[in-house]
């Protein structure tokens, strides 16, 4: 089994009861029940060799990793910031400020994607962000937590992988090798990255269109009946003011920032001269989100303190009320983490891989649209971007050493890897956008889907599309389709609009 297809069907088998029976932790771990019988199998290690690796191995191991304590860390302590910006009163004085200058619902849409679009930095800390941020001003307006899940998780991967300055450009940098400059590589693919920019363009025009599809279209529904027999509500009395809830925000981005670039050597002595972009190549994730939260919540108590809107036993009540709000998703992350490690022990990589390098000859023009896919269903099976991109950008740079098809081939590698990750119930981005919109996961994914498919098969043909025109040189290729791009997203939308709306 390991190495080949066998290695994938955990992962498919968690995902597949995931959005059948519509409970995610009995289904993550049934996937690693499976992985672990597989793992027995062929390591010849009987039951006690299933136990060690399902439980020491497997759950264990993925809590004791330093990177996922790290990300598990960050977490607790945003989950102890959105509890003390409540306390403090200053998320109701955000949404007493919001019913005065956002005045409609089209409005809390629009601020909810320029906002997510404006924390690029990093997808785990935009989801949080975003949604401790913009909830009260969406719950005033009734959008659905599905819809708010949506716009959360739409402008968290895909804009970080169309961001020069972020932990994902540096995650791809990491990946490129034989001494390239992986953030040069990273920013010329920028303009290829098909499924990143048609998810912003997407929801633009599905905010200004005024309609939904596919079951996110009943939560919508839903919403709007609660708006019309909803009473006028107040504003909420409150101590707190907009800046109580500001200025945590704007201390946690900028010592996100620093602790990211500091992870990545920026401040070290003798180390002056690196660049901003090198330092974030060479950050990590875990450690500088970490220290730029933890130095962000010891900043908002000592301010707190100062403004006496809260006592300093209020305060440290916040911190088991924080962690208890991110139990399900911490518990989600380590049974994903785990699965992850069931197809890795299995050699889901190595088949990937080979299943890639083995059809790259004589299929030039329809490579970029063939890695897509490939991507695609690598990302969604596993559940992580960054992993599809340790296994196929390699692959990538190897099979193309140069010309306008090695960017666009690892452009659609990259794009493929968000579009996976995206629509899969099993990845930590989407598990966090539904912990920050505070909606029910598998109803976010299950409403997710329609929309991230619709984007992905325009993407799709559109890498066919750049495929046919790889050899009018990189700048016409990118016109052309980027033209054929946007033109068919925007004309299946209208069309989808007049038939929901004949109906």
């Amino acid at each position: 089994m390991t190495g080949t297809f066998w290695a994938l069907v955990p992962a498919i088998v968690a995902i597949a009861l995931a959005l059948i029976t519509k409970e995610v932790f009995s289904s993550l771990f049934v996937g690693i029940f499976i992985g672990g019988v597989f793992y027995a199998i062929d390591a010849s290690s009987g039951f006690s060799g299933f136990l060690t690796h399902v439980f020491q191995d497997g759950l264990v191991g993925s809590l004791s990793d330093s990177y996922n304590v790290g990300i598990l860390v960050f977490l607790v302590i945003l989950g102890i910031m959105v509890a003390l910006m409540n306390k403090s009163g200053g998320s109701a004085a955000f949404g007493n400020w919001a019913k005065t200058h956002i005045k409609t619902k089209f409005g809390s849409q629009i601020c909810t994607i320029i906002l997510g679009m404006l924390i690029f930095i990093d997808d785990y800390f935009n989801c949080l962000t975003v949604g401790s941020v913009m909830k009260p001003v969406t719950d005033k307006y009734h959008l659905s937590k599905e819809k708010l899940a949506y716009l959360i998780d739409a402008t968290a991967a895909p804009v970080c992988i169309i961001a020069p300055v972020s932990s994902w450009a540096a995650a791809v940098a990491g990946f490129v090798t034989e001494g390239e400059n992986g953030i040069l590589l990273f920013s010329k693919a920028i303009g290829f990255n098909f499924y990143a920019i048609l998810t912003l363009i997407m929801m633009f025009a599905m905010v200004a269109l005024k309609f939904e599809f596919g079951p996110m279209a009943k939560y919508e529904s839903a919403s709007e009946k609660l708006k019309d027999v909803a009473n006028e509500v107040a504003d909420v009395k409150t101590k707190g003011r907009v800046l109580d809830l500001v200025l945590p925000v704007a201390v946690l981005i900028a010592l996100s920032v620093i602790g990211l670039i500091y992870s990545g050597g920026f401040f070290e002595e003798g180390e002056s001269y690196l660049h901003f972009a090198i330092a974030f190549s060479n950050a990590d994730a875990s450690v500088g989100l970490v220290l730029g939260s933890f130095g962000a919540l010891i900043i908002t108590i000592i301010y707190l303190m100062i403004r006496k809107v809260v006592s300093f036993k209020e305060m440290m009540e916040c911190v088991p009320e924080g962690f208890k709000a991110m139990v399900p998703a911490i518990l989600i992350l380590t049974l994903a983490w785990t699965l992850k490690g069931m197809t890795d022990s299995l050699g889901a990589k190595d088949y990937v891989a080979n299943l890639v390098a083995g059809s790259a000859a004589g299929l030039k023009m329809f490579l970029p649209a063939i890695i897509f896919v490939i991507a695609c269903l690598l990302a969604f099976a596993t559940g992580t971007s960054w992993g599809t991109f340790g296994i196929l950008i390699p692959i990538c740079i190897a099979a193309f050493p140069e010309g306008t098809i090695r960017i666009v081939c690892i452009s659609a590698c990259m794009a493929g890897a968000v579009c996976g990750d995206h629509c899969s119930p099993i990845s930590d981005t989407t598990i966090m956008a539904s912990a920050g919109a505070q909606c029910d996961h598998v109803n976010h994914v299950s409403t997710q889907l329609p929309y991230a498919i619709t984007v992905a098969v325009v993407s799709f043909v559109t890498y066919l599309i750049s495929g046919f025109t790889l050899s009018l040189g990189t700048i016409p290729c990118a016109i052309i389709s980027w033209v054929f791009g946007i033109a068919a997203l925007l004309t299946t939308l209208v069309f989808a609009k007049k038939i929901l709306k004949s109906k």
